[in-house]
């Protein structure tokens, strides 16, 4: 490498450190803003399925089959798209039996299949149709309940919004109370957020033959934003 090159090269190095010293040298103010919109959500998922025992796991397996078959044409009556619908979890497990007076192995006594799913119920007035008659066409399990939202994005806009508003609202009282002034804003960086989700856990054996009554109540969405400004 010619000197000129090198020369160039350590004056290059010296001026970014310089500029990098004077950037680290200004005073600075940073301050988190947060914002939260709360609503209604509008749609909910489901994990349902068929748990079935049968002495060996081809007739669990069987009595599972035909079991879900029925669930799964319920769900389809309902008029819930296929999209909505999607297998979360498929098992097959022995079932032990260990008698404690003896010190022999614990036997196989059967074998339990498990077939859930997970499902998306996009109109809440009609989720508790969803919920009776899926119990009365053959699941016995009901793993989850949680309600969400169908366009969260523009909650979360919201929120950021009012992130960015809170910010600047403590900025300019700090500098305010502290006799300072607040230049340019050199650095923005958004915190956690989301939607807070609010799972229900149901047992399928506590539920009428009746519409099952649900709330959704109401999801906060928050956005949390830090911002750092130079001060004069």
């Amino acid at each position: 490498m010619r000197p000129a090159f090198i020369l160039l090269a350590i004056m290059a190095i010296l001026f970014t450190a310089q500029m990098a010293s004077a950037e680290d040298d200004r005073r600075k103010l940073t301050l988190t803003g947060t914002g939260e919109v709360s609503a209604a959500p509008d749609i909910a998922t489901i994990d349902l399925g068929v748990v079935s025992d049968g002495p060996t796991a081809r007739a669990a397996l069987d009595a599972n089959t035909a079991a879900m078959k029925v669930v799964m044409d319920v769900i389809e009556g309902l008029q819930i798209d296929a999209k909505d619908v999607q297998t979360s979890g498929f098992s097959v497990q022995p079932r032990y039996f260990h008698d404690p007076k003896q010190r022999a192995a614990p036997k196989v006594v059967g074998y339990q299949v498990n077939n859930i799913v997970h499902v998306t119920v996009r109109e809440l007035s009609g989720l508790g149709r969803v919920l009776d008659q899926v119990v009365t066409g053959g699941s016995n399990t009901i793993n989850r309940l949680a309600f969400s939202f169908s366009k969260p994005q523009e909650l979360m806009d919201k929120a950021r919004k009012q992130a960015g508003a809170d910010a600047r609202r403590k900025a300019e009282l700090y500098a305010e109370g502290l006799g300072i002034e607040l230049g340019p804003i050199i650095a923005v960086n958004e915190a956690g957020g989301g939607p807070q989700p609010r799972p229900m856990m149901m047992r399928a054996a506590a539920m009428e033959a009746s519409d099952v009554p649900i709330s959704a109540g109401e999801q906060a969405v928050s956005a949390s934003l830090n911002v750092t400004w130079e001060i004069e």
